[in-house]
């Protein structure tokens, strides 16, 4: 059983984003997954409407029934999903986070005697 959160479609009459859906903190979209189970490839890709950009901190939660394919196939999902959008002060924090994440994945040191 799944909960609404947010009320009415932020796709307008042209299939593009209305300007209420950039506005809103939490709002539903029509998003395609593409799934593909093969000996090639393991994947689950969701693709969201051109007009939605994703910032960091930002939810996706997609609907629906979960996705079983069998072993060598791909396929192709309609589903829709409730973007929630970070607000400032939570996406301040996971971009310092991020920065600093990344800074352990190199090391610098300085030594003074001469490499042998």
């Amino acid at each position: 059983m799944e909960t609404t959160i947010a009320t009415g479609s932020a796709i307008n009459a042209n299939g593009a984003l209305g300007e209420r859906a950039e506005t809103q903190r939490v709002f539903d979209v029509p998003c395609t997954i593409t799934v593909e189970q093969s000996p090639e490839h393991f994947h689950a890709h969701v693709d969201l409407p051109d007009g939605v950009l994703m910032e960091a901190g930002d939810k996706v939660r997609i609907h629906g029934a979960p996705i079983s394919i069998p072993f060598g196939s791909r396929e192709i999902f309609e589903r829709t999903a409730t973007i929630t959008r970070a607000g400032p002060f939570k996406r301040a924090l996971i971009k310092a986070a991020a920065y600093f994440d990344m800074a352990e994945l190199y090391e610098v040191s300085f030594d003074a005697g001469r490499i042998k």
